[in-house]
């Protein structure tokens, strides 16, 4: 990547932001690189955009199944070796109806709910993969609180993108998708928490509900789920600057009504700490 003074750089990816944002169906920027948290939140997020996207690559970081087995039982697997093996083939089929080929989908097979115990081996991957592949714009998660995996994947593509920026070279612009956050410990699909950042919500056309459906339905392991979110609109806006050492909102986060082993504070004690190692910033 070229080296460019700092005002360069800022005036590149604004205008890679105004590009994608401004024509999400045919952006004349890319490549794009969706970085998601689990084999399926691509879809949730932009699955009636991603066959529109030039050189889209789609980065999983976990593998979507949790280290306790419990968990792929009652998905109807036997233990987690099948159920992340089910996942991949699931993504794969949904991916492939956005005429997206297996080789673009790449795996960093860290284990589902545990993403924030890796966020510096996240991050530093993450990195090493942006240099070789240049991509112009990453969509990815918002810092919410929904699910501790989702705001790792947010967390350690701001701090790949904080290492590039650091060596001169320009990084990609950060574009986000919804996912969920929680509002009084009930679940808020289709929407972001409130950033100053403002959203572009896209009302989808009978086409694109449909593919955005059969895509969702490839993924039968998660169909309990995957049922609760809306097949009318996507929305996306630029990324804020965030500082991950802070709640993303105030009160008890959502995962924190649902996930015992990981509370916000502990979240943000590793996020500190790695961003300190990352980048030298002081945690506190």
């Amino acid at each position: 990547m070229p080296l460019l003074s700092p005002e360069t750089r800022h005036d590149v990816r604004g205008t890679r932001l105004r590009q994608f944002l401004g024509h999400l169906r045919h952006p004349g920027v890319g490549p794009i690189m969706v970085m998601a948290a689990h084999p399926d939140d691509e879809v949730i997020g932009a699955g009636a955009h991603l066959g529109f996207w030039p050189g889209l690559s789609v980065v999983h970081v976990t593998d979507g199944a949790p280290r306790d087995d419990r968990y792929a039982r009652e998905a109807g697997f036997p233990d987690r070796a099948a159920y992340a093996a089910a996942r991949r083939r699931e993504a794969s089929a949904a991916l492939a109806i956005a005429g997206v080929h297996s080789e673009r989908i790449i795996g960093l097979g860290f284990t589902d709910q545990e993403a924030s115990l890796h966020l510096r081996d996240i991050a530093e991957r993450l990195a090493a993969l942006v240099a070789a592949t240049r991509p112009a714009v990453i969509v990815t998660h918002a810092y919410e609180g929904g699910h501790r995996d989702h705001d790792a994947a947010c967390f350690a593509v701001h701090a790949a993108c904080g290492v590039i920026g650091r060596s001169g070279s320009v990084p990609p612009t950060l574009v986000e998708m919804s996912a969920y956050f929680g509002r009084d410990g009930e679940r808020v699909t289709g929407s972001f928490l409130p950033s100053g950042e403002a959203p572009v919500i896209v009302r989808l056309d009978e086409a694109d509900r449909s593919r955005r459906r059969h895509m969702l339905l490839c993924h039968t392991s998660q169909r309990d789920l995957l049922c609760i979110f809306p097949l009318d609109l996507e929305c996306f806006r630029p990324a804020p600057d965030y500082d991950f050492r802070q709640p993303p909102h105030p009160g008890r986060l959502f995962y924190e009504y649902h996930d015992p082993g990981m509370d916000g504070a502990r979240w943000r004690e590793r996020a500190a700490a790695a961003l300190q190692t990352l980048t030298g910033a002081r945690s506190s």
